[in-house]
């Protein structure tokens, strides 16, 4: 079967291009969703239309998306979890999750339809793309971590607990040399 795109669609092409798909995808799928009609002698026609005005709209969108694309080149992610000895997690980081971390990051609100990766599974770095249009496409990066590792990024965390255990060891001096002026009196 050979539709009209109306509407950008992903992995498959722009809007005023005429592709043939299967018909089960074009019946089910791209004509009740609005993205393609059936590609006739009457439709062909305003292919040409149909695409310098997707053109225009693509370019507006472009212009308005370049700021938040450029906030999330280079995010980093984290994620701490539980996970087993091989490094296979208990459940997973899914797209929402993801999603729910940048807002809260950043403040910029990504739908999980955007963000194109499966449920991440294992510990690691991974290179995640967000598609904001077809053109802009920047990568977050997500660090999933297993629960309880130390985070190199944070070497203070170690020097106040070295504090601590230094108070611990003057106080206990202190309990002593009390202990023994006590007695010498007695």
């Amino acid at each position: 079967m050979k539709v009209l795109l109306i509407k950008d669609v992903y992995k498959l092409g722009r809007a005023g291009d005429i592709k043939k798909v299967a018909d089960g995808y074009g019946r089910n799928y791209l004509i009740p969703q609005g993205l393609a009609i059936p590609a006739t002698e009457k439709t062909m026609k305003l292919a040409e239309s149909i695409a310098s005005k997707a053109d225009e709209k693509r370019a507006v969108l472009s212009n308005e998306l370049k700021g938040i694309a450029d906030i999330l080149s280079g995010l980093e992610v984290d994620f701490i979890v539980k996970a087993g000895e091989t490094g296979k997690l208990y459940g997973s980081v899914s797209t929402q999750m993801i999603a729910d971390r940048i807002k809260e990051l950043k403040g910029v609100e990504i739908d999980r339809h955007q963000i194109l990766t499966e449920p991440i599974r294992m510990l690691g770095e991974f290179e995640i793309p967000i598609q904001l249009t077809l053109d802009l496409m920047p990568e977050i990066k997500v660090i999933v971590r297993r629960e309880g590792e130390a985070i190199k990024s944070q070497p203070t965390s170690t020097a106040t607990s070295e504090g601590a255990e230094a108070e611990v060891v003057e106080a206990e001096t202190e309990d002593s040399i009390e202990i023994t002026e006590e007695e010498t009196e007695a």
